[in-house]
């Protein structure tokens, strides 16, 4: 079985390298980033990730907007997306869920963990 394959979209480079080096060293995975929605869109339709990571809050473009765009991609629309981010409630986790999105991650993460929760979230049973 070949190695998952998972692209961050952040538009902070240090969330970027954090969650880059954590996936790749706790769970081996292979991992892009992108540091804004439509280079995350570019990005996902031409790799096609098996997930994708992407922050709620960012310039220009923010990440329900970008996921809108994914899912109206035929493309990119099977892609499962996972929110990073600060804002976590249960109404914003409710209104995700009716979105589509499989899970919502808040950040700061644990390093150590964030694999196994996007496994679990993801029914990815190797990790």
């Amino acid at each position: 079985m070949r190695s998952k394959r998972v692209l961050v979209v952040d538009n902070e480079e240090y969330i970027q390298e954090i969650t880059k080096i954590c996936l790749e060293t706790t769970a081996g995975w292979e991992v892009l980033t992108a540091g804004s929605g439509q280079e995350g869109i570019i990005q996902a339709s031409k790799s096609q990730p098996d997930a994708i990571l992407l922050d709620v809050m960012m310039p220009e473009m923010d990440g329900i907007t970008t996921f809108e765009k994914l899912q109206a991609n035929t493309e990119t629309k099977q892609i499962p997306v996972i929110f990073l981010t600060a804002k976590i409630q249960a109404s914003d986790r409710r209104r995700y869920c009716e979105l589509g999105i499989k899970e919502a991650i808040a950040k700061p993460f644990n390093p150590l963990q964030l694999a196994s929760q996007i496994a679990a979230a993801l029914g990815w049973n190797d990790v």
